[in-house]
């Protein structure tokens, strides 16, 4: 589906959700469960984003881009 841009690997915790923010690092925040939680940026790699694309955490944890259809 997807194409892995990203070299750093991250490491996932549960209760977090993860994502590229408009900055270009990894952040992630708490889910509604997790109240002890914080949003904390992750990664020091940044990303450089393009228009039409979409940025997500692969199941690797490497930061992976897929082009939109309707964009």
């Amino acid at each position: 589906m997807g194409k892995r841009i990203g070299t750093e690997k991250i490491s996932r915790e549960s209760g977090y959700l993860y994502f590229i923010g408009k900055d270009g690092y990894v952040w992630r925040t708490p889910m509604r469960a997790n109240k002890k939680g914080s949003k904390k940026r992750i990664g020091n790699e940044k990303i450089a984003k393009k228009s039409g694309f979409l940025y997500y955490l692969d199941d690797a944890g490497y930061v992976a881009e897929a082009k939109m259809k309707n964009a």
